[in-house]
């Protein structure tokens, strides 16, 4: 499997460079979960990055992308279906 380094800004992970997997199309995912146990043996406590463009090159391809902490913790979105249009 091949990984990227990605930037995480925000949250726990402020400031950290880490090795994210990146799917067939050589993208990375577009949430990234980090699971936080709880000291008092409760259940953990889960952080949501979102994936977000750090750099596009001279035709606004993506060329390198950073994950960017999601305060309410639940993953923007949904999937986008071809038939549905907004209204």
């Amino acid at each position: 499997m091949r990984s990227e380094d990605t930037l995480f800004v925000g949250g726990p992970l402020a400031g950290r460079v880490l090795p994210v997997l990146v799917g067939l199309t050589g993208q990375p995912p577009k949430t990234y979960e980090v699971p936080v146990p709880d000291a008092a043996g409760g259940p953990p406590t889960v952080h949501v990055y979102r994936r977000v463009p750090a750099a596009a090159g001279r035709l606004g391809v993506v060329r390198a992308w950073r994950y960017e902490y999601e305060p309410a913790g639940t993953p923007r979105g949904g999937p986008k279906w071809p038939w549905s249009r907004p209204r």
